[in-house]
């Protein structure tokens, strides 16, 4: 079968109507891409528009103002008034042991005595021989009102009763020595010597302190000795007693500064009639310096530190915000002042009402929608202590 071709005026023709068809599908196809792509256009700008501000969950609070009493913080020590390792000056065998661990002693008291015969038999010794020495002074000079005897001799035995004496006295010393005594009153520590123990001079037997009153010392920056002076009152916390606070009075301050650090040394007195505060103690240190006064105050998980400066994210309608429109968040620059436990003063940039994000700033910039969580927040503490679990 041969396909027929028309020929008109010596040239070949194509037929029209599958052209046609050709040409209106290229058109079908490609105004459906067209088509298509516009319509992708349209739904991702709509879906970056929907997308552009969602509103981010945060956590507020309302800055409020709060009474401020200028203090100074510090690290300290507790110290005994007295105290002290008590050892022997001799060493020797432990004879006898006065006292039990943990025990209020007087002073003077004997603790512990080690083993003496020996210095005893020879003191008895030299007492014989200064006795013998005393005999002789008096025949001597007995004799020398009788011209029996020479001065020189009688000037020989008193220099013997005089040496036989400091020898006696000597002796004396020595048993005495190995004799151990409280020094003061005070609590003992735990012992660490035994009946029949061998100890050398020097060995610590116990340790004696007195708990009545005891200091406190810690160290403050030179800048800061323009609001000390003695007789100040100071207020210590320790781990030891978290609900409580101890008061004492500044006893003394250092007459220099540490060259090094540029630190002053400060010791304040603490009456301890209870005996809860112990030599050793770590405490922390505050000291009022100054007349309170009415601050503003945030908790200082709402600061947003920068290198620029420190910020704080207020939760607040726009200006031009229509009836029922949401809050969004607005940074703004503040100063801050001193920092109280959990809070810190602002000294300007904030008013008192302002609501400031806490929590969520992270995501936050200027003019994002804000979604309020109703989640409990932790407490805010002036004086915030650890809770044991």
């Amino acid at each position: 079968m041969h396909n027929k071709t028309t020929i008109s005026k010596g040239r070949f023709k194509l037929p029209q109507k599958p052209m046609l068809i050709m040409l209106a599908s290229v058109g079908v196809v490609f105004g459906g891409l067209y088509g298509f792509n516009a319509f992708r256009s349209i739904m991702i700008g709509r879906f970056l528009a929907s997308m552009a501000n969602p509103p981010q969950t945060v956590s507020v609070t309302t800055a409020k103002v709060s009474e401020w009493t200028p203090t100074l913080q510090a690290i300290g020590t507790f110290r005994a008034v007295s105290g002290a390792d008590l050892a022997l000056e001799a060493s020797g065998v432990v004879e006898k042991i006065l006292f039990q661990s943990g025990e209020d002693v007087a002073e003077g008291q004997v603790l512990l005595e080690l083993r003496k015969d020996t210095d005893k038999s020879r003191l008895e010794s030299l007492k014989a021989t200064a006795e013998l020495n005393e005999i002789n002074l008096r025949r001597d000079q007995a004799q020398l009102k009788l011209k029996a005897v020479a001065q020189a001799t009688v000037d020989s035995d008193s220099a013997n009763l005089k040496s036989a004496r400091a020898e006696v006295a000597q002796q004396e010393a020595v048993i005495a020595q190995k004799t151990l005594r409280a020094p003061f009153a005070g609590r003992l520590g735990i012992r660490s010597a035994d009946l029949g123990q061998y100890l050398s001079a020097g060995t610590v037997v116990v340790t004696l302190q007195s708990l009545d009153t005891l200091y406190l010392d810690f160290v403050l920056p030179q800048q800061n000795l323009n609001g000390l002076s003695v007789g100040q009152s100071v207020t210590a916390a320790v781990d030891a007693f978290p609900d409580q606070s101890f008061v004492g009075k500044i006893t003394a301050i250092n007459s220099k500064v540490d060259q090094a650090s540029r630190n002053v040394q400060v010791r304040a007195a603490f009456a301890n009639p209870d005996r809860k505060l112990r030599p050793g103690m770590f405490a922390a240190v505050t000291i009022a310096v100054g007349k309170p006064e009415l601050l503003v105050t945030v908790p200082q998980t709402a600061i947003v530190h920068a290198p620029y400066g420190a910020s704080v994210f207020l939760a607040q309608k726009p200006a031009d915000a229509k009836e029922g429109a949401g809050l969004v968040a607005r940074q703004t620059f503040i100063q801050l002042g001193l920092t109280r436990g959990d809070e810190v003063a602002v000294q300007k940039g904030l008013k008192a009402g302002d609501v400031v994000v806490t929590a969520g700033q992270v995501k936050l910039r200027n003019g994002v929608p804000l979604k309020i969580s109703d989640a409990p927040q932790p407490p805010v503490e002036p004086a915030p202590r650890p809770v044991d679990q």
